[in-house]
């Protein structure tokens, strides 16, 4: 063990310093936010525990796919926890979602166990809304908090957070089946106080800190790549078994340990980083202090609509709305929202998210009518699981290597992504022999590809100062795009085709009898419509590029390397001491 071998040879002050600057260090917040995007998955669970609600509530299914329209909607409208976040300190908000989290799935776990009299129908939409919408919190709380504190490998931080996200629905599931075996009403109690938890215990943790450089950061987050590689092989490797395997609880406990020693395996990695800056610096452990945001002064002789942020004029959310500043200062947030750039952006995820998780949200539905056996619809549910998880990865890191290396602009790499999801698309329209396999690893691919790429390009046009908002109103184009796509296409034309085959089949259909389509017809126009509707965002997706071409060609992390003026002769690695948590017992100031 690389942490114990380096505990060993440390006398017991060294030991100190060194949990004091790994607690207090960037590193660190880091590792927090993996385990807090881990733990908060609970939306992508829903169809493990919808049987339940199902049965104890005696509800049909128009009603419990009510219920999961207001998840998918609680699960992708953080606008609120964006506006929060904007004032207050991170742990505000993760604490806020830690208690929406507990008590929106607690009171269905209420319900579904019969200890509560059963909700009327608004009531359980209210629950699974609230505890959906705690996602956001958690969100909100640690990732934004990581780009801030990571500017110029902001891409990478996305892929990686956002991959732990996709790979979180497994990692719970293995923890659900070692702790209560085949207790499915269990797992609604276990999403209702695991990532609560979680949240609470590094509350203090999370937070802003003044980024610095580091000249082996983009290795730093490899190694984490590498780690979460590991974990995403290991529980599809495990997903595969358990499918083919009956397992005993025994082997469950077997198989979690194993994901809760990669969980927290990136802990030895910050423990090597902090342990190199400590060797270079000999720290004194009684005197970390932790750099804190641009200070705020307002000044006696400035006017009531400005504050003076480093002796300029700061513009107010209200002002200048349709004069913005240059692509990449930091806008308000309304010269953000009502930017050309913006729109074309959020209108181009519409089109890319909305295709992708309509087709992933009836993907049990469409291998069925297609004809598929049941255990190659399993199959499909867990290769979008972890091709979700590469894309959002893959579009991270290698977008940020060749934004870094070749300037490529990031909304062409966009564009290409929703190029690529046409290919899914049109496999299942038109219902290629085995085609739902590969569109299953496409479609997964591209959805979570898109994500890290959207919100890296909001943070890159707009600037970090009110990432939190303009980050999740990015979010908002998910349910828009489902909303349209799956509701009014996908569902409607299932529907009228399922009619049409139980009328030429003479069969009269009975109250409440779910209407079932058999064959390609089902899907096809669907596909062929959200097809063109993809293809159609990606042209809008173009005409961002063209817009923004000359501004990726540029230095676009240039303002975060500002150069640092330092008292008493400090040096730039003892400025990068100070940052991560610590100081050489010199006092800084940058001008």
């Amino acid at each position: 063990m690389v942490v114990e071998r380096m505990v060993n040879s440390m006398g017991l002050s060294e030991t100190k310093t060194l949990i004091t600057q790994v607690i207090t260090g960037r590193w660190f917040v880091v590792f927090a936010s993996f385990l807090i995007m881990s733990a908060s998955g609970a939306t992508y669970m829903f169809g493990l525990y919808s049987s339940d609600i199902k049965t104890s509530l005696a509800y049909d299914q128009t009603t419990l796919n009510l219920l999961s329209f207001f998840k998918d909607l609680g699960g992708n409208f953080g606008v609120l926890s964006g506006l929060i976040n904007e004032l207050t300190p991170p742990w505000v908000v993760l604490a806020m979602g830690s208690l929406l989290n507990f008590f929106g799935y607690f009171m269905i776990w209420l319900a579904v166990t019969k200890k509560i009299k059963k909700p009327q129908v608004w009531q359980m939409c209210l629950y699974i809304c609230i505890g959906a919408n705690s996602q956001s919190f958690a969100n909100t709380g640690s990732l934004v908090t990581c780009v801030k504190n990571f500017p110029e490998t902001r891409g990478v931080v996305l892929g990686i957070l956002k991959g732990y996200v996709g790979l979180s629905g497994a990692i719970i599931t293995q923890l659900y089946s070692a702790i209560y075996f085949d207790d499915t009403k269990a797992l609604i109690l276990l999403i209702a106080w695991l990532p609560a938890v979680i949240s609470f215990v590094f509350l203090r943790i999370v937070r802003y800190m003044k980024p610095v450089r580091q000249s082996n950061e983009l290795g730093v987050f490899y190694k984490f790549l590498y780690i979460s590689l590991g974990l995403a092989g290991f529980l599809l490797v495990m997903i595969i078994v358990q499918k083919k395997v009956s397992f005993k609880q025994s082997e469950y406990i077997g198989s979690a340990s194993v994901v809760l020693i990669l969980l927290f395996l990136p802990l030895a990695v910050v423990f090597v980083e902090q342990k190199k800056i400590q060797m270079s610096h000999k720290l004194d452990p009684f005197s970390v202090k932790i750099a804190t945001n641009h200070q705020v002064e307002k000044v006696a002789n400035c006017d009531d609509d400005a504050v003076v942020l480093g002796g300029e004029k700061e513009t107010r959310w209200w002002q200048n709305i349709f004069s913005p500043p240059e692509k990449g200062e930091d806008f308000t947030i309304l010269q953000a929202l009502f930017s050309i750039d913006m729109l074309l952006l959020f209108f181009a995820g519409t089109c890319g998210v909305g295709g992708t998780l309509t087709a992933i949200d009836n993907l049990g539905q469409i291998g069925t009518s297609l004809g598929y056996p049941k255990t190659s619809i399993s199959t499909f549910v867990s290769l979008v699981s972890i091709w979700n998880y590469l894309g959002r990865v893959f579009s991270g890191f290698v977008s940020e290597h060749f934004l870094t290396k070749y300037n490529f602009p990031r909304p062409l790499m966009l564009t290409l992504t929703m190029f690529l999801s046409c290919v899914g698309h049109l496999l299942i329209a038109f219902d290629v022999p085995n085609g739902l396999y590969v569109a299953s690893v496409i479609i997964g691919f591209c959805f979570g590809a898109q994500w890290p790429l959207i919100f890296a390009i909001i943070s890159e046009l707009f600037g970090l100062k009110y990432y939190s908002t303009l980050y999740n109103f990015g979010g908002v184009a998910s349910p828009i795009g489902l909303y349209v796509l799956n509701v009014r296409v996908a569902g409607h034309l299932y529907d009228k085709e399922a009619k049409k085959q139980l009328l030429k089949s003479g069969v009269p259909r009975k109250y409440g009898h779910e209407l079932n389509c058999v064959g390609a017809s089902c899907y096809k126009l669907s596909f062929i419509i959200i097809t063109a509707t993809t293809l159609f965002g990606a042209i809008i997706s173009l005409i961002l590029v063209a817009r923004t071409i000359k501004f990726y060609k540029g230095d676009i992390y240039k303002r975060y390397r500002e150069p640092v003026e330092v008292d008493n002769g400090a040096t730039t690695a003892e400025m990068t001491v100070l940052q991560n948590g610590g100081k050489k017992g010199q006092e800084t100031k940058a001008t």
